[in-house]
């Protein structure tokens, strides 16, 4: 129990830092093109967006300590990189299926989620592994 909630606060904090990255650097002015499909700063419910990362890290973490058999790196990176994937897919486009965002918007979406799963995925086989 101690490693999982070692390995949800690292993945937490791993993903805060690269949605940063990506959402505030690499697609800020994306957002700012498209600020009629967005929150107003000031109405942004940040606690509810960390609340919903902290949410996904646990379960992300979790379903990897209960379901999957084999634990390490190697694992854990095939674990993040298929969640990923499936999780990247509708993240992305299917996003963009339904909402008017620029196609580099749902690709960096895409790639971003595969390869913060793929990160956390790396950190769960790090931290929760076989003895």
């Amino acid at each position: 129990m101690r490693r999982v909630l070692v390995a949800v606060i690292a993945i937490f904090v791993a993903w805060s830092v690269m949605d940063f990255v990506i959402h505030g650097v690499m697609l800020r002015s994306s957002y700012a093109a498209t600020a009629s499909l967005w929150r107003p700063m000031s109405e942004m419910k940040t606690w509810v967006l960390y609340l919903s990362v902290f949410i996904a890290a646990l379960t992300f973490a979790v379903i990897y300590s209960r379901f999957v058999s084999r634990k390490g790196i190697s694992t854990g990176l095939q674990y993040g990189l298929l969640f990923g994937l499936g999780t990247g897919v509708s993240m992305g486009y299917g996003s963009y299926s339904v909402m008017p965002i620029p196609y580099h918007m749902a690709l960096t979406w895409f790639l971003g989620t595969l390869v913060e799963a793929a990160i956390g995925g790396v950190i769960l086989g790090a931290v929760i592994r076989e003895r």
